[in-house]
């Protein structure tokens, strides 16, 4: 870990404790403000939305600016949208409020490039530990966001207008980290644009594998953390214990950055990833057992390690599948496919919370965790790359 990695990981974790807050209020303030309760996750919806929309304009903004500027002007945005989603909450005017949100996303996926830039400030071979421990960084999250949403929660007289208030705060803590910073110079225009095109990327299997893996955890994720707060609510469980419990699940996800690294290194990729698809199933069984407070924790805890797994996996997958020519187009590619997995659950999750019911959840994700394991089973068995490929893919 090198002072730039350190600060990096940092901003990993401002990040997460925007995603986390986000999370954590954007269902209640929807289904506060929406004319019917289905519509209460379309804030949650547009924000992943946005950044679904925004992944091609980060991807160029990165490649012709380079990641520090690229980084900046998502700070930016994250800045201007959380006090544009404060003045939505203090007016109750739910349209703005997507708005916002969708406006937001671009931060997201200008996030999303952390764990990628990670791997640019480091030896090739320490490349999946770079990730890891930046990813780490989310624990920052885990214990700031849902801590934050709930102490900010009544601050105004608007519930949640401080929690926004207090993002745009981070946003500008990040950009005085961002100042300290350095990051290796872009790419020349004309080797940037050099290398396979998108369409060719998906059709290399290990590209692809590492592609689904990463979108179908994510949405896995998503599908049951973003309904986590409205199925708690409808169970008669007070706010308090649903950011109780997304602390746990935030912690699932990355605490384990401290050693996944390490797990890759010694047992291999497709094996960790493997164990993530394992831990998520043990989630829904869980889910399923029983909804009260210990039920939503360990089952929450259990998905975001499972999710540890399989994402952090799945970026180090993709690392070994395209060239540094390649780096914007390749990592735009995956961040637009988990982008627009994450907008059907995030909408999914809460009409079928609402209308169908937290056991039904979590037995419509059984299928994408099926759909990841098949999608292992089927690249583990392939013939290896020859070594001289292999090599030329993990430059």
């Amino acid at each position: 870990m090198n002072r730039n990695l350190w600060l990096l990981t940092a901003l990993q974790g401002l990040f997460l404790t925007n995603n986390v807050t986000f999370i954590a209020i954007n269902g209640l303030v929807g289904l506060a403000l929406a004319p019917y309760g289905w519509m209460a996750t379309l804030p949650v919806m547009g924000y992943v939305v946005g950044g679904a929309l925004f992944t091609a304009p980060v991807a160029w903004v990165q490649g012709r600016f380079g990641r520090k500027a690229g980084f900046a002007l998502g700070l930016a945005v994250a800045l201007g949208s959380a006090l544009l989603c404060a003045f939505a909450a203090w007016t109750r005017q739910f349209w703005l409020l997507c708005t916002a949100t969708l406006l937001a996303g671009y931060y997201s996926a200008n996030g999303q490039l952390y764990r990628f830039a990670s791997a640019e400030l480091c030896a090739p071979a320490m490349r999946s530990k770079a990730v890891s421990y930046v990813m780490a960084g989310g624990l920052i999250g885990a214990i700031v966001g849902p801590n934050l949403a709930a102490r900010t929660r009544d601050l105004t007289a608007a519930p949640f207008v401080g929690a926004y208030l207090a993002l745009a705060v981070v946003a500008l803590l990040a950009m005085g980290l961002l100042a300290l910073m350095r990051f290796p110079p872009p790419l020349a225009a004309s080797s940037a644009s050099a290398g396979r095109s998108v369409a060719q990327l998906l059709r290399q299997p290990t590209f692809l594998v590492a592609a689904m893996g990463g979108a179908l955890a994510y949405g896995v994720m998503n599908l049951l953390m973003a309904a986590t707060p409205l199925a708690m609510q409808q169970c008669g469980l007070p706010f308090s214990d649903a950011a109780f419990v997304l602390e746990w699940h935030v912690i699932g996800m990355f605490a384990p950055g401290f050693f996944t690294g390490h797990l890759i290194q010694r047992f291999g990729t497709l094996p960790i990833m493997g164990t993530g698809v394992v831990l998520n199933m043990l989630c829904v069984a869980i889910a399923l057992s029983g909804v009260e407070l210990h039920h939503f924790t360990i089952a929450l805890f259990l998905l975001g390690v499972g999710w540890n797994f399989l994402f952090t996996g799945s970026t180090t997958l993709s690392l070994q599948s395209h060239t540094p020519q390649e780096r914007n187009r390749a990592q735009g590619a995956m961040n637009f496919l988990q982008f627009a997995v994450l907008a059907g659950t995030s909408f999914a999750s809460g009409a079928l919370v609402t209308t169908r019911g937290w056991t039904l959840l979590n037995l419509g994700s059984l299928l994408p965790l099926a759909l990841i394991a098949a999608a292992l089973l089927w690249l583990g068995l392939r013939p290896a790359q020859p070594s001289g490929n292999a090599a030329n893919q993990s430059r």
